[in-house]
């Protein structure tokens, strides 16, 4: 095969995972409403720049160049489709730098395969329609992975440093990419000056990692909510990674063993040298550093999931070689115009006299490497060679297979992706929680945020708070440096509701129960106020919100 046409067929290996994850990705992009986290991209990136540097040395330093990132995006046009489109782009880079990986380590159909596979996952669906980071963060780490391979074969090692520390930036856990690639180097056996190299670049990217790490030390409340994970949680990404449909499970695993099984030792970096660390550390990593100190979650490592299709591409190209292996390496090849004779065996052509001359076919070597057999060649009484090259769904149909086999899994799957674009498949709506507002809430009514993160509704969607007053709130969210404003204290909250003989309180379930103590003196003044000198008077419940209008003790709602 000429060069232009391989690298036609490699950059097509490529190029089709991405339009297809670009499908999967838009498909749905407007779900209608935001959830609690992509809120808290939405109202800091429309912030200036100097009231998000200042909301970075109080809170959520670890998002701050996403948060730079975004600031320019929704300065276009604040909206909820234009929020997601950057991890929609992520999700497609990384669709196709998995794909090109594929197709650099093995052949292009691999490459092909695995590209499609990733697009088809659920998680990676999910998350290419999440406005956070976690879908720039895997394209970061895929790109870091495939120069990777450049500078161990000569290239420059300062495009992979760039990547890395960009990537790291980003998102601080995607540091845990560099063990991962140590383990690469050292299964390659790579020579020293590799090492070195690969060591020099990792280190200038960590000190480039390290003053962000020292301020989200002293941010470490923001995730005191996470738990030690367990062996549900492992098992729960390995469904994520494989796909969550237990018909998608087994075959799954099956081809992923296929692709690790006695994958031999030799000097250079192979597909399962790359994909399987990439796979397993990070996570692993990650959750054994989580029994100490609880710092895992699934979406922090979702760039490890691009080593799950990448082995399972590799696995169905093992078993491939092996039943090609295990066909007859002699025998009579057809390659006359009129194939299979009267008796059944193929006449090979035919020429002057009516005589058929069979040539027999080259046996396909029996090594792991992917071996390209030749075309059958008919040799004719004049001395003539005619060479008969195979139909197009003889040399492709393998190819075809596979995307076939994939497009099954997206069909398995498909419930998952559909169920995926709605707003109440996410843990909140904050759109429905503005709308609720609006239809029982009138303008100046007093309102109680309970606890104070529940404000992050109004934030959001304004709209449905127009013109209510906010009982609690002391100073506004940007001017504070915060995520949700800052509250009075106790001793000023109560005077300001002692004037009061009605307020809605906005408020998460969990928050209305007995069992429930906040830490804060403010959350606690509102629920004794409430409880000592109100009554409830009317209720609206819907999921993640509960909306109650507390009325003053012996009193009645003033009418109009």
């Amino acid at each position: 095969m000429s060069r232009l046409p391989a690298r036609r067929t490699e950059w097509g290996a490529v190029l089709v995972p991405v339009v297809v994850m670009v499908a999967i990705g838009v498909w749905g992009l407007d779900r209608g409403g935001m959830w609690r986290d992509e809120a808290a991209t939405f109202q800091v990136a429309r912030r200036s720049v100097p009231q998000i540097w200042h909301l970075l040395h109080n809170v959520d330093a670890v998002h701050g160049l996403y948060y730079l990132l975004m600031h320019v995006v929704l300065a276009v046009h604040p909206g909820e489709v234009l929020l997601r489109l950057p991890s929609v782009v992520g999700a497609a880079a990384t669709a196709g730098l998995v794909a090109a990986l594929g197709t650099r380590l093995c052949r292009p159909r691999v490459g092909l395969w695995a590209g499609l596979l990733y697009a088809v996952t659920p998680m990676a669906g999910h998350y290419a329609q999440e406005g956070r980071s976690y879908a720039l963060v895997s394209a970061g780490v895929a790109g870091a992975t495939l120069l990777l391979l450049r500078a161990v074969r000569g290239g420059r090692w300062w495009p992979y440093g760039v990547v890395v520390a960009v990537t790291c930036v980003l998102h601080e856990f995607a540091v845990l990419v560099l063990l991962a690639h140590a383990c690469t180097l050292a299964l390659a056996r790579v020579p020293g000056r590799v090492w070195r190299g690969w060591a020099c670049t990792a280190g200038a990217a960590v000190l480039v990692l390290l003053p962000l790490v020292l301020v989200s030390r002293g941010q470490a409340a923001q995730v005191a909510w996470l738990s030690a994970p367990d062996g549900r949680s492992a098992e729960r990404l390995v469904r994520q990674f494989a796909g969550p449909s237990r018909a998608m499970l087994g075959p799954y695993l099956v081809l992923v063993a296929a692709a690790v099984w006695r994958p031999g030792l030799r000097r250079e970096v192979s597909l399962a040298g790359v994909a399987l660390p990439l796979l397993v550390i990070p996570p692993a990593v990650l959750m054994g550093v989580s029994q100490i100190t609880p710092l895992y979650d699934e979406r922090y490592v979702l760039y490890s999931l691009a080593g799950a299709p990448l082995l399972a591409a590799a696995g169905a190209e093992r078993l491939a070689g092996a039943v090609r292996r295990m066909r007859p390496a002699g025998g009579w090849t057809p390659t006359g115009p009129l194939g299979p004779g009267d008796d059944g065996r193929p006449t090979g052509g035919v020429v002057s006299g009516g005589r058929p001359l069979p040539v027999p076919r080259r046996p396909v070597p029996s090594t792991g490497a992917v071996a390209l057999q030749e075309a059958p060649r008919l040799v004719v009484p004049d001395g003539r060679v005619v060479v008969r090259r195979p139909s197009w769904l003889r040399r492709q149909g393998g190819t075809l297979f596979g995307v076939l086999a994939v497009c099954g899994a997206l069909v398995l799957q498909f419930p998952l992706l559909r169920a995926d674009r709605s707003a109440a498949h996410r843990p909140d709506d904050l759109a429905a929680v503005s709308a609720v507002v609006a239809r029982h809430v009138r303008p100046g009514d007093p309102v109680l945020f309970l606890p104070s993160l529940e404000r992050r509704s109004a934030l959001t969607y304004p709209a449905g708070f127009r013109g209510v007053r906010d009982v609690a709130l002391d100073v506004p969210a940007a001017e504070d440096g915060t995520l949700y404003g800052r509250e009075a204290g106790p001793g000023e909250l109560r005077r300001r509701l002692a004037g009061l003989t009605y307020v809605w309180v906005v408020s998460e379930p969990y928050a209305l129960r007995p069992s429930w103590t906040p830490w804060s003196p403010t959350e606690r003044a509102k629920l004794a106020v409430v409880n000592e000198e109100f009554v409830t008077r009317a209720e609206y419940v819907r999921p993640g919100l509960t909306l109650r209008l507390y009325v003053r003790r012996g009193l009645s709602r003033p009418g109009g």
